[in-house]
């Protein structure tokens, strides 16, 4: 079982067992382009949509156009072509279009730096909201999604229901300095280890530390 006691031990062997693999997506987007606009657009497109679709959706898109002005000149048809096959791309569509609508109109032309008002642009969750912080502005927030959830619990490290209780339960306990970083370490575990189903438990270096809690069937 992790507990505070133990979690440097925990991301140590993370940050040593992750060398190699790419960066997840909106990572990636937030290296590459360095702004708050560009993560905000690319988490909102990954929404249910795996990494290897969402990053070249991305590049097609911001290729055609990459500010808030140049997205609303793009008709929603438009978009949809262009970040096809990236998961309920209609609805996205549209979504990008309402909130380049709210930068304009009602921010003076920048993306939020306050998670609150990041949650009144129609479409953005607690997720993107803490994604765009950490990884558009650098402020620490913890982005919970489902690998977060997922492996937290397995951990031992907190035990809740639901992405939005996970959060509040690590901004209690988590150390500050891992905020930032928690989310991308978390998603390429879940990814290429402690998978949703039958987790690699048997080759994982955190073995001993996990509880495995909820865990059925491993490998």
């Amino acid at each position: 079982m992790v507990t505070n006691k133990n979690i440097d031990k925990v991301v140590v062997i993370l940050k040593e067992a992750l060398k190699g693999l790419p960066d997840p997506s909106v990572t990636l987007v937030g290296k590459r382009w360095k702004t708050p606009f560009h993560v905000l657009i690319s988490c909102l497109l990954s929404l249910r949509t795996k990494d290897e679709t969402t990053l070249p959706a991305t590049e097609r898109l911001f290729k055609v156009a990459d500010t808030p002005e140049g997205l609303l000149k793009l008709s929603t048809t438009q978009i949809e072509k262009l970040i096809y096959p990236v998961g309920f791309y209609k609805t996205k569509a549209r979504t990008i279009h309402g909130v380049c609508h709210d930068i304009l109109d009602k921010f003076g032309g920048k993306v939020p730096n306050d998670i609150d008002t990041l949650l009144t642009m129609k479409g953005v969750g607690r997720k993107t909201a803490n994604l765009v912080m950490t990884e558009g502005f650098g402020i620490k927030a913890i982005c919970v999604d489902t690998h977060v959830h997922r492996i937290s619990n397995r951990l031992g490290y907190v035990k809740t229901k639901d992405p939005n209780d996970t959060e509040w339960a690590l901004r209690k306990q988590l150390p500050e300095k891992y905020w930032i970083d928690y989310n991308a370490m978390l998603v390429l575990w879940g990814q290429n280890v402690c998978k949703p189903i039958s987790p690699l438990c048997s080759t994982c270096p955190l073995d001993k530390l996990c509880a495995r809690a909820g865990v059925g069937v491993s490998r």
